[in-house]
């Protein structure tokens, strides 16, 4: 299972997702840290700046997928939501857990960090078995070239 997920298809993701996040890392930091919104608020904004640009490199460029549907847009907002909210609901409380002695800041800073992680994880696997995967033919890996 593991050996058909890391194929072509997760290196055109990995390379989506770090215009991903330079762009959605800039602006959660920036609105945590310089506009001084909350956490929900700035790691949120990270994720809507991020799946436009997601939804559209990943859709034609990753996957392949030329599809017109409002389905498929639908199974990518339901996907991107359940990952940010298991992402950063377990990111949070388990980060104030083990840096219950440092400042808020660091451990909102911290929890972004690594729901960031988290939330990477859960959205290749949810994109690619679940929104942009092809009904009508088996799962089949690209072989790398």
């Amino acid at each position: 299972m593991i050996k058909k997920l890391l194929d072509k298809t997760f290196i055109k993701f990995i390379a989506v997702g770090i215009v991903n996040t330079l762009i959605g890392t800039a602006v959660m930091f920036s609105f945590y840290n310089c506009f001084h919104f909350n956490y929900w608020i700035s790691s949120a904004a990270n994720y809507i700046v991020g799946s436009v640009v997601s939804y559209v490199l990943n859709k034609h460029f990753t996957f392949c997928n030329n599809e017109r549907s409002w389905k498929i847009l639908i199974k990518f907002i339901i996907n991107i939501v359940f990952c940010y909210i298991i992402a950063y609901g377990i990111a949070k409380p388990s980060v104030f857990w083990l840096l219950s002695a440092a400042s808020i800041s660091a451990q909102e800073n911290s929890a972004m960090l690594i729901g960031m992680i988290l939330f990477v994880g859960l959205n290749y696997v949810g994109q690619r078995c679940f929104a942009f995967k092809k009904n009508n033919e088996e799962y089949e890996p690209e072989k790398i070239k």
